[in-house]
């Protein structure tokens, strides 16, 4: 593989991992930032940024291959507002791509970029490439014991958050007793813990999933400190994942933290 590699560096802290795995294996990295998405703070990670508007479609292109990048992951999250924005439209790339979809869900419009960026002439890696270690396999990760109450609840909200993903809805259910709290939607993850917190308050279950045909080029469930943080606030009871499907960031920070507030996280 050619030792230069360009990450379309969404927010979050995925961006930041896959940078560090990628110059740890001696890549020359470049981000290209999204403008209101990417943290400025990437910078200081990769080895050069250049920024772009989302709607910029061919000028990416086009800039990376006249840096002769050939390799490209896209890590992190755009905004699923962003594409509701009306200047998505400027870019005549991105207008026909828009027109020419069936639906505007997110993943119709990832893939839709992610084929675009392919047919370009583009390698297109997993976003989980050289971060294996980050998908824990099937494990209860924290101190915690899982009775059989809670068992019951993470399969009631496993089996509905694959069928909402399956949906292409959200990829989170938040249950209680087996009772549904919250389903994610466009709001995202952080939103549905707090609306979770605020109808059914302690006790709750979190569970996260991935899609029946996930992309992996460009969409995995991820959770990290913010999540754990949230579901500690509204008093919840366990962090339930999909095993060696979900990317768990500064997963070492997030169960230390879990196990201080007796939140178990569990990959099932």
């Amino acid at each position: 593989m050619d030792k230069k590699i360009a990450i379309i560096s969404g927010s979050g802290k995925f961006p930041f991992l896959f940078a560090q795995a990628a110059k740890e294996k001696g890549f020359h990295v470049v981000s290209i930032a999204i403008k209101n998405n990417t943290s400025l703070w990437l910078r200081s990670y990769v080895d050069e940024v250049h920024w772009f508007k989302v709607s910029e479609l061919q000028r990416m292109i086009d800039f990376l291959k006249n840096k002769e990048i050939t390799h490209v992951v896209m890590a992190g999250q755009i905004q699923p507002r962003t594409l509701f924005k009306k200047d998505i439209m400027q870019d005549p790339e991105i207008k026909k791509l828009m027109l020419d979809l069936k639906d505007r869900r997110a993943d119709s419009v990832f893939g839709a970029i992610a084929d675009k960026l392919v047919n370009s002439g583009l390698k297109l890696l997993d976003s989980t490439s050289f971060l294996e270690e980050y998908l824990p396999k099937k494990s209860v990760l924290t101190k915690g014991q899982i009775d059989q109450n809670l068992w019951e609840d993470i399969n009631f909200g496993f089996k509905l958050a694959k069928e909402i993903a399956r949906l292409d809805i959200g990829q989170t259910v938040v249950v209680k007793k087996k009772a549904v709290v919250a389903v994610e939607s466009i709001e995202g993850t952080d939103a549905t813990i707090k609306r979770a917190g605020y109808i059914a308050k302690d006790g709750c279950v979190m569970v996260k999933v991935s899609k029946p045909h996930q992309d992996m080029r460009f969409d995995i469930p991820v959770v990290g400190l913010r999540t754990v943080k949230n579901l500690i606030k509204i008093k919840a009871k366990c962090l339930a994942i999909e095993a060696d499907k979900t990317l768990i960031i500064d997963i070492e920070k997030c169960i230390k933290l879990a196990n201080r507030h007796n939140l178990i996280i569990a990959a099932i």
